[in-house]
C-alpha cells in the first residue's frame, strides 16, 4: 500500500523523560515501534526526532531518521516539518504512529489506513474497548466517544461518557490509541488552524480537528497487545504483561 509512516519521537517528555530510549525486554522502545511499523506494509518509515541521541540509535539500526526543530508544540507540527522537507504530494497518505505505541499489530495499522481510503473522512484513528477502572479513571489514558457513523464526538482525559452506575455500562468505554492516518494535504491544513481552548485544556491536539468540524473516524478493534506507555508504571506493567 502507498502510505508512509512517520514516528515522532521527542526525548524530553514531561511525564516520562527519555521515553523513546527506555528498554522493553532489552530493546529500546523506538526500535520496537519501528519493528511494528515494518509489519504494516508501509512503503517508507521515518523517525522524526528532536534529539541526536535518538537519531544515533535509529541510524545504528539502519533505519531512516530526520532531525526536526525542537520547538514544535505537537507531533503533528513535527510531521509537517518532515512532509515539507521531503516535499510530499498532497494526496500522499501519512500515518502518525506515536512512539509510545510499540505493539500495534501491522495488520491493524493497515486497517486504519484502509478506513481513510474507503470512507469520506479527514482522519482515521484507533480505539479499543476497555472495562478496566485503572484505565477509565486514569487521565493518562485518553478516552473517546463516537457517533452512529463511527466518527469521533470527543476525546478526553476525563471519564467519558460519565455514568452513574459504572458496573451497568462498563462496556461502553473506548481507550484511544495513538495512531492517525491522513493525507499530507490535511496536515498542511491542520497547522494553519489556530489552536483552540479545549485542545490546550485537555492537552490533546486532535481536539483542534473536531473543533473545526473535520471528521475523525474511529476504528474499534479488540486488540489486547495495544498497551500505551505513558509513564514508568506503564513500562513495568508491559514488561510483566509480555513476560520480558
Amino acid at each position: 500500500m502507498n502510505f508512509i509512516i512517520i514516528i515522532p519521537a521527542r526525548l524530553l517528555s514531561t511525564r516520562f523523560p527519555n521515553k523513546p530510549l527506555v528498554k522493553i525486554g532489552g530493546k529500546p522502545m523506538i526500535i520496537r515501534t519501528i519493528e511494528s511499523a515494518e509489519q504494516s506494509g508501509a512503503k517508507r518509515i521515518i523517525v522524526a526526532t528532536d534529539h541526536q541521541k535518538i537519531a544515533d540509535m535509529v541510524k545504528k539500526s539502519g533505519k531512516e531518521v530526520y532531525i526536526t526543530k525542537k520547538q514544535h508544540n505537537s507531533g503533528t507540527e513535527r510531521l509537517f516539518e518532515v512532509i515539507e522537507n521531503f516535499k510530499f504530494e498532497d494526496n500522499q497518505i501519512v500515518v502518525n504512529l506515536q512512539v509510545d505505541e510499540p505493539f500495534i499489530p501491522g495488520c491493524v495499522i493497515k486497517k486504519v489506513v484502509n478506513i481513510l481510503n474507503n470512507k469520506n473522512v479527514d482522519v482515521s484513528t484507533l480505539a479499543i474497548p476497555t472495562n478496566k477502572k485503572v484505565e477509565i479513571f486514569n487521565p493518562n489514558t485518553v478516552k473517546v466517544i463516537t457517533d452512529a457513523s463511527g466518527n469521533a464526538l470527543y476525546f478526553s482525559r476525563s471519564v467519558i461518557p460519565w455514568c452513574k452506575n459504572y458496573k451497568s455500562f462498563k462496556s461502553v468505554f473506548l481507550r484511544h490509541i495513538g495512531i492517525y492516518a491522513y493525507h499530507a494535504k490535511f496536515i498542511r491544513l491542520y497547522v494553519k488552524l489556530l489552536p483552540v481552548k479545549i485542545e490546550k485544556l485537555e492537552n490533546l491536539e486532535q481536539l483542534r480537528i473536531l473543533w473545526y468540524r473535520k471528521k475523525i473516524y474511529v476504528l474499534i478493534e479488540n486488540v489486547r497487545e495495544c498497551i500505551s506507555i505513558n509513564t514508568p508504571e506503564d513500562l513495568k506493567h508491559i514488561n510483566k504483561f509480555f513476560k520480558f
